[in-house]
């Protein structure tokens, strides 16, 4: 129960304050500031919940856990089920929030969904989006799975982690508002709905491609230190 508990307030801050950045301050803080604003949520929740559930708030890094042997079948789907709890509810809270402001309009501004294509953010298409979630989602977890082995120094494992999601927001917001997150796509697009949800898919399977093959290379122990 503990580790439920964490996780879903570890996704809720992280949907709420990092989608939340652009929803209600975008206009303020540009591209960088929400970049920062997802890393920054990642290193609150490190230290806060990580020494409870390892902070994951995230089913591709449960993913990646689970497929470098880390964690459990049953522990990744506890994990999983926290995670989309949480991400569902900070986007309702945002949601919430949002809609206190005049003029605000759901379907035009929605709540930092992601997505591809014309008309989103800088329309780049199907295989762009397919290929950046891959990588950038097998990079985060190359840090994550690297930071928080045995050998590496845990007292940083939270700043890397956190800076590594802002350097990764820097370069991908224009091509997918970047997800390299399951839950954290799927909290906003069950709300928004329409194209947003049409296209959670690639938001799903992305992510978990990158997360296993990262997953793989510390199962194999080829970044894994002996």
């Amino acid at each position: 129960m503990k580790i439920f508990i964490a996780e879903l307030i570890g996704t809720f801050t992280l949907v709420l304050l990092g989608c939340g950045s652009a929803v209600l301050a975008g206009g303020e803080v540009g591209q960088l500031g929400i970049s920062f604003a997802f890393g920054l949520a990642i290193v609150a929740m490190a230290y806060g919940i990580g020494p409870i559930s390892g902070c994951h708030v995230n089913p591709a890094v449960s993913f990646g856990a689970f497929v470098a042997g880390r964690l459990s079948p049953g522990g990744m789907l506890q994990y999983w089920a926290a995670q989309f709890t949480g991400a569902l509810l900070g986007a309702g809270v945002l949601y919430l929030i949002a809609t206190g402001k005049v003029g605000y309009d759901l379907a035009v501004n929605g709540l930092g969904q992601n997505g591809w294509g014309a008309g989103y953010l800088g329309e780049y298409n199907l295989a762009s989006a397919l290929v950046f979630e891959i990588v950038a989602t097998f990079l985060f977890l190359v840090v994550i799975l690297g930071s928080t082995q045995k050998s590496a120094p845990g007292a940083f494992a939270g700043l890397a982690i956190g800076f590594t999601l802002v350097l990764i927001h820097i370069v991908g917001i224009q091509v997918t508002g970047v997800s390299v997150n399951p839950a954290r796509s799927f909290g906003p697009a069950i709300i928004v709905g329409g194209t947003a949800v049409s296209q959670l898919w690639l938001f799903i399977v992305a992510p978990l491609i990158g997360a296993g093959l990262a997953g793989l290379f510390f199962r194999q122990k080829l970044l894994e230190t002996e």
